[in-house]
């Protein structure tokens, strides 16, 4: 059986914050890298960082914000799914919440939120919302 990584990442994160955890360890992994820098550059999460370990293999540790002791983090949607991608042109990119959350988009440029895809004139597939 396949099992979509961004989903289990994104699923991870959701239950790390509904738990009240502070710091998220995860196996590493390129776009879950990317993923996790556009959440930091948009005030998500605290903090990231890569570690290696003994046997090469990478870690992620995600640092989640809170606020009021309530996550930064309300939701967070997977939107293209392995059975059926979504795919937008730059015209058409979704505003998520009336542009107060973001659409995470991956692009030929790499992962970018919906604002920077908007500007650059790029579109993709829309993996997730975060608001």
């Amino acid at each position: 059986m396949f099992m979509d990584p961004i989903a289990n990442f994104l699923t991870r994160i959701r239950n790390s914050y509904l738990s009240k955890h502070k710091i998220l360890t995860i196996e590493s992994s390129k776009i879950r890298e990317n993923i996790s820098k556009v959440l930091l550059k948009n005030g998500y999460i605290l903090g990231y960082k890569v570690y290696n370990q003994d046997n090469n293999k990478k870690i992620l540790k995600i640092a989640l914000k809170y606020y009021d002791s309530k996550s930064v983090i309300h939701k967070i949607i997977r939107m293209s799914k392995p059975g059926l991608r979504k795919y937008c042109k730059y015209r058409n990119i979704p505003r998520v919440l009336n542009g107060l959350g973001i659409a995470i988009i991956s692009t030929s440029k790499g992962v970018i939120t919906d604002k920077q895809a908007k500007i650059k004139k790029i579109g993709g597939e829309v993996l997730c919302y975060v608001y």
